[in-house]
């Protein structure tokens, strides 16, 4: 099996240090680096009685609530908390890029408790999808939501219609790469993804997550690989299963908490990089290597 080649750090040219950018292997700016896990908010607190009091607004009758972009009939824009528990919200747009077939609809479907397509179909165009999460920060104890707004667009799509990357990737403060675990092409392709789609978008957070990871023991991605792609990039790279939620008594109906502690650890990495690189972009933190996980 044919191993991809990373870029050594050998290979690597000296860091651009210019107005706090750095520059990746594949030449892509970017304005912070990233955070040490559990630096920025506290970890597993969405477990917690008082986490759980938050995300409480979030279900009813232990399903998910659904939101919306905007405001159409019949549907909520925002969690509705009580007076003791208002607090601030924080709005990001997140692009999902990545090969088709690997899962990026459905990982936007488990995010926001919703169904996942049993069998595979392209999206024919742009899909976007609304997920709320709250969060507290380590430093000021300070719960913060945090409003993520999901951009999902079909392979196709954006190779036919010139207008839909743009679309895509204009005022979007992450990008989220998805390869799946037994695909190993949409693994290769992340370097060129990275290329392509951030090159021209310096400050932008960037991930990586792995879908499928429960069909592990059928991999064609090693964990060889990425370790080399995680030490030639420096980019968080997460893991995610695609096995169905669970559900209620019913036998039918999702269940909205048990599917929260699937993904939570998604959004809390979207939070820490996303908050982390906002704070630094404002001055309130230096973007030094001491900001970076050992």
């Amino acid at each position: 099996m044919l191993r991809a080649q990373w870029p050594r750090e050998s290979d690597i040219k000296e860091v651009e240090e210019k107005q706090g950018c750095v520059t990746t292997p594949g030449g892509c700016p970017a304005m912070a680096r990233p955070p040490a896990p559990g630096s920025v908010i506290v970890p597993d607190w969405h477990e917690s009685p008082e986490g759980k009091e938050y995300l409480a607004c979030i279900l009813r009758k232990n399903r998910r609530r659904v939101f919306a972009p905007s405001l159409p009939r019949g549907l909520l824009e925002r969690p509705v908390l009580p007076p003791p528990l208002a607090i601030d919200t924080a709005s990001y747009k997140i692009f999902v890029s990545g090969k088709s077939g690997v899962g990026k609809t459905a990982l936007v479907a488990k995010l926001a408790g919703l169904e996942v397509p049993v069998v595979h179909h392209e999206t024919t165009g742009i899909q976007t999808t609304v997920v709320f999460w709250p969060a507290k920060l380590q430093t000021s104890d300070r719960v913060v939501m945090f409003r993520f707004e999901f951009w999902d667009c079909g392979e196709t799509a954006l190779k036919k219609f010139d207008h839909m990357l743009p679309a895509c990737k204009e005022k979007t403060d992450a990008f989220l790469f998805l390869f799946s675990f037994t695909d190993r092409a949409s693994f290769e392709d992340l370097p060129g993804q990275l290329a392509r789609i951030t090159g021209e978008a310096p400050g932008v957070v960037r991930m990586v997550v792995g879908s499928k990871f429960d069909q592990y023991m059928h991999t064609d991605v090693p964990e060889r690989d990425l370790t080399a792609f995680r030490q030639a990039w420096e980019l968080p790279l997460l893991r995610v299963k695609s096995v169905p939620g669970r559900r209620l008594a019913d036998g039918r109906t999702l269940d909205g908490r048990a599917g929260l502690a699937d993904i939570a650890h998604v959004l809390n990495g979207l939070v820490e990089q996303l908050w982390h690189q906002d704070q630094v972009a404002a001055g309130l933190l230096p973007n030094t290597p001491d900001n970076t996980p050992s």
